[in-house]
């Protein structure tokens, strides 16, 4: 899947959540981006996702003025994989929707009960 393929799958998947959750979104950026860099990923080119910021929950009122909270998407790490199309496809909505939900300030195990994990 070439990067302008990724990055449509991505932005279906953005484009297609639901009210409840673009109603909450605040100050957000998504990117993808072709592998995670060293301080990211430790472990090797394994990180498929990250979000970086504060989670909705985690602000207070001194919150205004930050930078946007970023959301990036690791094309390299998701072709590894080894899926069909789509699987594939799937995998990167399962990855925008989970980093997405620690944006909103779900955690693991709820994500896990959502299917989102």
């Amino acid at each position: 899947m070439s990067r302008r393929e990724f990055e449509q799958v991505v932005d279906r998947v953005l484009d297609q959540l639901p009210d409840w959750v673009l109603e909450k979104i605040d100050n957000l950026v998504v990117v993808v981006e072709e592998r995670p860099n060293p301080d990211q990923d430790p472990t090797g080119n394994t990180l498929l996702g990250l979000y970086e910021g504060v989670s909705l929950p985690e602000r207070s009122a001194d919150y205004w003025g930050a930078l946007p909270d970023q959301i990036t998407i690791f094309r390299q790490p998701h072709l590894a994989l080894g899926l069909d199309r789509a699987e594939l496809e799937e995998q990167i909505r399962r990855t925008v929707l989970h980093e997405i939900a620690h944006h909103l300030g779900i955690d693991d195990h709820r994500l896990d009960e959502l299917g989102w994990s």
